[in-house]
């Protein structure tokens, strides 16, 4: 299937660490591009340190981020080697991903307007912390801030408490996934226009982005939005209740759905509550509701809870842990744990399948600088290993 990949025949150079613009460059590189990831001497990419755990000799996070890649050591403080690596990306990349920090790019000559002066068909791809303007556009930043800065953090978790971070780095990710979107889509326009692109992203604005409804919702009402829990403000009921032996969220999300919950809990009375008739109606008096409803949910278990609500044909699922999601008969059944190809290690794959196979996992996690010789020739590779003593 290699061959048939999408981006099968692209160049992607990534100077990047971390996980925006590596996961970028992994969803570009699951798409079939030749990704050639550059690095830093002595510990490279700074996930590479993101342990324990280890896998193998590796830590896992950075496994995770970085399968189908090439691994080679450029010492960007060196004026030959960024000259190097400037002829490398002229003569043979379609695409630069980078997240370097503010200005730094530019210091090394290794921007958009330098790179695209050099190679007008060229296509880069900026990943920066709070965007390209403003009194914080040469700041530094990281996922946990921008979810503090950005708001999504005054929503998550539970009322009264204190902010929750969301569990995984929702941020740097969904960055990576908009340089994705940006990339291809210039990628389309060159085949029209032959023309290369600049694009620009951040963690910031992708923090506003994910709270684009938060933001509708204040600005209609005037309301500060608040911390809702394993719920949402606008929809009841639709959130999680404890039952006998865990967590079970239950959406019930229109009236006739409702109705069916409301029978499948004994208490098909609720359904012409005037308190409870509409959705408008149950957000207005969610608190009795929810109190109710967890009077009944606590007196089943989460199986017997999910074959009524089966059966009544209402939404629901149990919380999972990781080790439970790994072993479930669904996870499985999509095929979307795969094998590394030496076989040594199992990771999450691509979301994504084309015409019924799933994107492949092509190339392991590499080794720090495993393929400078194979980019950049044996005197390349000599030079960056680390000399002893």
């Amino acid at each position: 299937m290699a061959s048939s990949l999408p981006l099968s025949g692209y160049t992607v150079v990534e100077i990047g660490h971390s996980v925006a613009a590596p996961f970028a460059c992994e969803i570009l590189g699951d798409l079939g591009a030749d990704v050639i990831k550059i690095e830093k001497p002595g510990d490279g990419d700074d996930a590479r340190s993101w342990a324990p755990p280890y896998w193998g000799d590796m830590a896992a996070t950075f496994l995770s981020f970085n399968r189908n890649k090439r691994s080679v050591i450029v010492n960007l403080k060196d004026a030959a080697e960024r000259e190097r690596l400037r002829r490398l990306i002229v003569e043979r990349a379609d695409v630069v991903v980078q997240n370097l920090r503010p200005n730094s790019a530019k210091e090394l000559g290794l921007d958009p307007g330098t790179l695209r002066g050099l190679k007008p068909a060229l296509i880069c791809c900026s990943i920066g912390a709070f965007g390209t303007a403003g009194p914080y556009k040469d700041r530094p930043g990281y996922d946990p801030l921008m979810q503090a800065f950005g708001g999504l953090m005054s929503v998550t978790g539970e009322p009264g408490q204190a902010p929750v971070r969301v569990g995984t780095s929702i941020i740097d990710m969904a960055a990576g996934m908009w340089s994705v979107i940006g990339v291809v889509s210039a990628l389309l326009r060159r085949r029209e226009n032959g023309n290369g692109a600049t694009i620009d992203t951040s963690l910031y604005e992708t923090a506003l982005a994910w709270i684009g409804f938060h933001a509708a919702n204040f600005q209609a009402s005037g309301k500060v939005p608040q911390r809702q829990g394993s719920g949402t403000a606008m929809i009841v009921p639709y959130r999680g209740y404890q039952s006998t032996d865990g967590f079970i969220v239950i959406a019930a999300g229109n009236d006739k759905l409702f109705a069916a919950l409301s029978n499948v809990l004994g208490h098909p009375e609720w359904a012409t509550d005037p308190r409870y008739a509409t959705n408008p109606d149950r957000v207005r008096n969610k608190e009795t509701l929810y109190r109710a409803i967890e009077d009944e949910v606590r007196k089943r278990s989460n199986a017997e809870w999910q074959r009524l609500l089966d059966e009544a044909g209402v939404p629901n699922a149990p919380m999972q842990t990781i080790d439970q999601v790994l072993d479930h008969p669904q996870t499985k059944a999509l095929g979307i744990l795969q094998p590394s190809p030496d076989g040594k290690i199992t990771l999450l794959g691509s979301p994504l399948s084309l015409d019924g196979d799933r994107l492949p996992f092509r190339l392991n996690p590499p080794c720090l600088g495993a393929h400078t010789e194979e980019v950049f020739g044996p005197a390349a590779a000599e030079r960056s290993r680390p000399k002893a003593g």
